[in-house]
């Protein structure tokens, strides 16, 4: 009884609940996952550097400064060319690297990284709603397979009161109804399971989507899932173009490339244009002598303590780990694919059968219980067919929700809506 009341009660809470549809699930996730806001702050990481890298082709590095010095004996000041014990000078100065390969490999790497960080993005939404989704159906699976438990349980309940009745009028012995007993016990406990499975799901929705308590799942239609709109071999080829997995594993390969390249020019010479002003004087604002210069270096590299080797031996090896990766995530694109579309596929079949199956079950065991009344069959077969009633409603359950999480995870690996 306690444990009946239990499951009554989490049915009749589910009327104060507030409640969310699947994209206002989706949408409100997406802003709470520290993952998806995690992925937005590398956007806009890269789009800085890559921005700094392309001012690097027009603006000058500048650099303004002002220093005041107190000696302890005077000294000839270089702007008065009097002695004096303190001496103020400011400066400004700017350089401009005319040549270098180092300035346009940033750029090319820069440009790899932004576009990894906008794929990635994407990636991270279509696993936030993944996940989003798979929640919103434990809700809503939980709840079905609430309502199929307590169908058992109804349904044993008037087992055991016939049984009882067949008992005491002298046509069946009392191990019947203690078979019917034992299985209204088993579907109350299960039900009370149930029970206690939807509200922790309710939980995690409510979790997901901001909220400090529980959270209610709105229906979904029952439909049959439709065919997909491409065919696996249609799926892989877009998978492979525009997959976020994918974009995100070339673009690292492409930028690991570029910074490859990078530590290879700088054993190339460098040209650089540097302008200095300087003012000296012993007032805050020197104005007494000015200084001005414009020099062109160019530096080559001979030996730098074997920095230079260093720094390429790492980036040809962060190269040849970035296209192994790249060739791994191509080659397991086949499978991922593959696995996903047939997982929709196979559910989407399976949801018809499995209503096909629970038909044939309920027809069973309206003959069996009709049967038990009259006293044509045995306890046994009546609770089989109960058992296998509960089980065909259960597959129903999971085989709607199976295709539905299928093709989350399908729409995941494409980076593309394909039914909604």
């Amino acid at each position: 009884m306690i444990l009946g009341l239990l499951t009554l009660t989490v049915q009749l809470a589910a009327d104060t609940l507030p409640s969310v549809s699947l994209s206002e699930a989706i949408e409100r996730a997406a802003r709470l996952d520290p993952a998806y806001v995690s992925a937005l702050g590398q956007v806009d990481n890269a789009a800085w550097t890559r921005r700094a890298a392309r001012l690097a082709f027009i603006l000058p590095s500048i650099e303004l400064g002002l220093e005041a010095t107190k000696y302890s004996s005077p000294f000839i000041n270089p702007g008065t060319g009097l002695q004096r014990t303190s001496a103020v000078t400011t400066y400004a100065s700017a350089s401009y690297e005319l040549l270098s390969v180092r300035k346009i490999a940033d750029l090319a790497a820069t440009d790899a990284s932004h576009e990894a960080a906008a794929a990635g993005v994407v990636a991270q939404r279509f696993q936030t709603a993944m996940e989003t989704e798979a929640d919103y159906y434990d809700v809503l699976a939980n709840q079905e397979l609430l309502r199929v438990a307590t169908e058992r349980l109804n349904r044993a309940r008037e087992q055991l009161a016939v049984a009882r009745a067949r008992v005491l009028h002298g046509v069946a012995v009392q191990s019947d109804s203690l078979q019917v007993a034992l299985e209204e016990t088993r579907a109350e406990i299960d039900s009370a399971q149930q029970g206690v499975r939807l509200a922790v799901a309710r939980l995690q929705l409510g979790r997901r989507v901001g909220a400090a308590g529980p959270v209610a799942a709105q229906p979904l239609d029952t439909l049959q899932a439709p065919a997909l709109p491409l065919s696996l071999e249609q799926s892989l080829s877009l998978a492979l173009d525009e997959g976020p997995r994918f974009r995100i594993a070339r673009a690292n390969e492409r930028a690991a490339s570029a910074l490859l390249a990078g530590a290879r020019g700088a054993y190339l010479p460098e040209l650089t244009l540097l302008g200095e002003n300087e003012q000296f004087d012993t007032h805050l604002f020197p104005q007494a002598r000015n200084l001005s210069s414009l020099t062109l270096r160019m530096t080559v590299p001979i030996w730098t303590g074997g920095s230079h080797e260093v720094a390429v031996s790492e980036a040809r090896v962060s190269r040849d780990v970035a296209r192994a990766a790249r060739e791994d995530t191509e080659r397991a694109a086949r499978r991922d694919v593959t696995e996903a579309y047939e997982t929709y596929t196979t559910a989407r079949d399976n949801y018809a059968l499995a209503i096909k199956a629970r038909a044939t079950a309920a027809e069973n065991f309206r003959v069996q219980e009709q049967r038990y009344r009259a006293g044509a069959t045995t306890n046994l077969e009546l609770v089989d067919s109960q058992v296998q009633l509960t089980q065909a409603g259960s597959d129903v359950v999971q085989t709607r929700y199976a295709a539905r999480l299928a093709l989350a995870g399908l729409e995941s690996i494409l980076g593309r809506r394909l039914l909604r």
